[in-house]
């Protein structure tokens, strides 16, 4: 028995020192400020950024970053052109199928942003014949496409910065995407003075999910505790409240939904 404990102990320490020695590969898209994007030199930044280097160093795993495009992130993880997905994923039991998600690291709802001056209201019967904007592949894509894709126009963008160009320029009548993302890339800002959160925040479980985490492939369970033992890790020990700190006024972390 004491041999085969110490066997079982061997196994475990090797495997565990080949998920460390190995280069685990983060993808995003890189469009979503303040969460993910690049900045002027063209490096990786942002709250997902600072986040993911903390789980890597805290869970002792070599990372690196690598990028795709959003509606390919889980197409590329499944074909093992990356490992984990840190782009502000939402849990969704759609998604539950294909990928296997780490705990929560942030929780947010999801609003409509439009012209101040727009009168319309966050129905069928005010957005009949309106135009709205929304990045290609997310949650927030399928919520107005099954609510609204019958009386609205829905037009799908790569990234989500091109959302926001569309809306500033007139070719959108509104937009929706996660709070607060909208606030702090858009409302914030002097080009976001003209726009304003319209109608109710949007909370439902089936497209706004159960949080926001890292998806790894389904056989990956090892390597998502490890992630999953680091949120709770950084969480108690003041590494994340000190980096929500940098990007955030509020609790991002936020209450269950």
């Amino acid at each position: 028995m004491k041999k085969l404990t110490l066997g079982l102990a061997c196994i475990t320490a090797i495997f565990c020192s080949s998920i460390q020695a190995k280069e685990i590969r983060l993808a995003s898209d890189f469009t979503y400020p303040p969460f993910n994007y690049k900045n002027n030199e063209g490096t990786p930044v942002g709250f997902d950024i600072d986040i993911a280097e903390a789980l890597c160093q805290e869970a002792k795993l070599n990372c690196t970053w690598v990028s795709q495009s959003w509606d390919a992130l889980i197409p590329s993880l499944l074909s093992r052109k990356s490992d984990v997905i840190m782009a502000s994923m939402r849990i969704t039991e759609e998604r539950k199928q294909k990928v296997l998600f780490t705990d929560k690291y942030y929780q947010t709802p999801a609003r409509f942003v439009a012209a101040k001056k727009a009168s319309f209201s966050i129905d069928k019967a005010g957005l009949t014949g309106k135009t709205i904007g929304v990045q290609q592949g997310t949650i927030h894509d399928r919520y107005v496409t099954d609510h609204y894709a019958d009386v609205a126009e829905i037009k799908r963008y790569s990234g989500q910065d091109e959302v926001y160009l569309d809306l500033q320029n007139g070719r959108l009548d509104a937009t929706f995407g996660n709070s607060d993302q909208l606030a702090l890339a858009l409302l914030e800002k002097p080009e976001g003075a003209t726009f304003e959160f319209k109608g109710s925040a949007v909370t439902d479980k089936a497209y706004i999910g159960e949080g926001t985490a890292l998806a790894l492939r389904l056989k990956d369970q090892e390597l998502a505790d490890k992630f999953s033992q680091a949120i709770t890790t950084i969480r108690a020990n003041g590494t994340y409240d000190k980096i929500a700190a940098k990007y955030f006024t509020f609790d991002i972390y936020g209450a269950e939904l």
